[in-house]
Formats: C-alpha cells, structure tokens, sequence
C-alpha cells in the first residue's frame, strides 16, 4: 500500500504549553487531527472550568489561519478540587475529563493527588455525571523501581478506583507495559487506554544506543521489548479500548539537554505519520482508521469526524530542531527517515 486516506484522527493526549511555546507547536497537532484532548499541567495548573474556558480561548488564538481544530479541555485534580467544579466543567461545555497525576510523578505534578482517598468526593460526581477520569499510572513511592511504577499503580491505586467507582469512565492514558494491557482489557467498557508512538516504535534500549538520548526520555519511560510487543498487538487488536494518545510533550533543547533534564517527547510534527510506520510494521494499517479516528470519539461519547486526511508512503526526514518560542525544540526522529507523509492538512 503506498497511499492511504482514513478519517480524521483525534488526539486524545496531547501537550500544547502556553505563550509563545503554544504559538509554536499547535499547529502540528491542528494539521493533522480533527481535535485533542489537551492536558492541563500548565503552571498554574487548570484547575477550575474558568481556567479551562481561558486556555481553550488563548489555544485557538493561536492556530493557523483557516485551522477546523477543536481542544478539549480538561481540569487537573488535586487534593482541594471540588465535586461542584464537575457540575461548572460539564455546564461550561468545554471540558471532557478530568486529569489525575499522583504527585511528583511527571512534569509540572507537584501539584497532583497526595492521596486518592482526598479525591473521593470529586470522583463520585464524575461518576454520576458520565465526566471521564483520565490516569498518569504510575506509583511514585521511591522504592519502586522506575520500570515497575505502572504495574505498582494499578495495584495500589486504579484497583482501588474501580472497586469504588465501578461505574467510572477511565483511561490509562500512555499504556506501556503488558500488565497494563492486560488490565485494561479485562476491564468493562468504562475502562480504555491510550498508546504513544514512542512505546510503539522503541523499547528501553533506545535511550542508551551509543550514549543517553536525552530527547527519548519519557515518563512513563520507555519499557522493556516484551511490552513493546504487547502494545503493538493491543493497538493492532481492532479492540475499541485502546486508541490514539500522542502524549506529545514540548521542552525546549536547553531543558532536555541538562544534568536534570526534562520528562517528554515532541512527537506531535509527525503525530499520525509516526503511528501508520507501527501499523505497516505489524502488518495492520487497515486497522489504523479504528486505532487513530473511531475508539476514542466513541470512548468520549463524541460525534466521529467527518473530514478525512490522506497519507503517502515517501520518506521524509525532520529537522533537527524547530521553532519553539525564544528557544528550539528537537523533535522525534530529528535528522531519521519516516516512511509515511501527511499529503493533506486541516488547515487552510
């Protein structure tokens, strides 16, 4: 197959900044994704609907002209977070989920969940109201090893949710061990997860090929071969509870290339491209369309789109570093071929 049209995707897990930083990668995602759920670890975190309502507002100020892009908001949980800021979110129309991070577990969570007994309350009015619970996975106790931390979370923690919250909608969002698959399939309908082109494509190895690749580290990290394997086949599956969630993640080279370097892939240049190269390679790119533009809109109870993008089978090479604000970015694959390019855009 060398060209290949399918609806156009959504991203369900995406990273956009603000600013200037915002103004500078956006327009990858809105060329190629009909809309994505933006995360809200900003700092100040989004913590309330009116946080949410002014970020949607300053994200599409910022898209090319002609962009059809829609962001789906999402409030950031913490221990303080109030069961009426539900009612506010789903009221306001904007907000689609609400994101939990344990904290200390990633990028800008030290303001997360110190506790998920704090986060009852919330979690009942999500549950009753339908307003989808969306997991960063993993335990942050140091004494789990750092390649351990998904399957210690859902142990520890998701278990807990789902026995409370039987009824609760929840992604697992960046699934990257085979434990996490296996938890998420044996799950009911309520309970989903989303797979980034990094875990597809890499395992552990990749970080250390030939010195520390700074611009591969990720949390959760890249894992071992085995569960690779398991998420490919989970994605290739055709099972509606796992789909598309770049989780594409912007730092600047300078904060990236330190002696304390930044959590975070910059995949969103090639968001969808980078997934049809993990699909070909295992055999299922007639599966694609269902991974990257049906399961999660039904997942959300959202219309599918109705536009389509096509991709071509020609090798293109990115460049070594994009605009990014004042500073630069290097994205995923800088300067390495990628087998599959955009050939239509959703911007004018």
């Amino acid at each position: 197959m060398t060209q290949l049209t399918i609806t156009r995707p959504d991203d369900w897990h995406l990273h956009l900044r603000d600013g200037d930083s915002l103004g500078s990668v956006v327009g990858f995602t809105a060329a190629r994704f009909g809309r994505a759920v933006v995360m809200p670890n900003l700092k100040p975190p989004v913590t309330t609907a009116a946080a949410a309502r002014a970020y949607h507002a300053r994200i599409v100020a910022a898209l090319p002209a002609g962009c059809t892009f829609q962001p789906l908001m999402t409030l950031y949980l913490t221990d303080n977070t109030a069961p009426d800021e539900v009612d506010r979110a789903i009221a306001d129309g904007l907000v689609v989920g609400v994101k939990y991070y344990p904290a200390g577990a990633t990028t800008n969570s030290d303001s997360g969940v110190t506790s998920i007994e704090r986060a009852f309350p919330v979690l009942e009015r999500m549950q009753e109201r339908g307003l989808v619970l969306q997991l960063h996975g993993e335990a942050t106790d140091p004494a789990v090893d750092v390649f351990d931390r998904e399957r210690a979370f859902i142990g520890s923690t998701l278990e807990l949710i789902l026995k409370r919250f039987p009824a609760l909608k929840v992604v697992l969002e960046h699934v990257t061990t085979r434990e996490g698959v296996d938890f998420v399939r044996a799950q009911g309908p309520n309970v989903a997860g989303t797979i980034t082109p990094q875990h597809l494509l890499l395992n552990r190895n990749a970080m250390f090929q030939g010195g520390i690749r700074p611009h591969l580290y990720c949390l959760p990290v890249l894992k071992r071969e085995h569960d690779r394997v398991a998420l490919v086949e989970a994605a290739t599956s055709g099972s509606p509870k796992f789909f598309l969630g770049t989780d594409s993640a912007p730092h600047a080279r300078h904060t990236k290339e330190n002696a304390c370097g930044c959590a975070g892939v910059f995949s969103a240049h090639a968001g969808i491209e980078l997934y049809a190269e993990a699909f070909e390679q295992a055999g299922a790119l007639a599966r694609l369309e269902g991974f990257a533009s049906h399961f999660g809109a039904d997942f959300y109870g959202l219309p599918r789109n109705r536009g389509a993008i096509t991709l071509r089978r020609e090798p293109w090479t990115p460049p070594a570093s994009y605009a990014f604000g004042a500073h630069e970015i290097v994205p995923f694959r800088a300067g390495e071929s990628i087998a599959w390019r955009l050939t239509t855009a959703g911007c004018a």
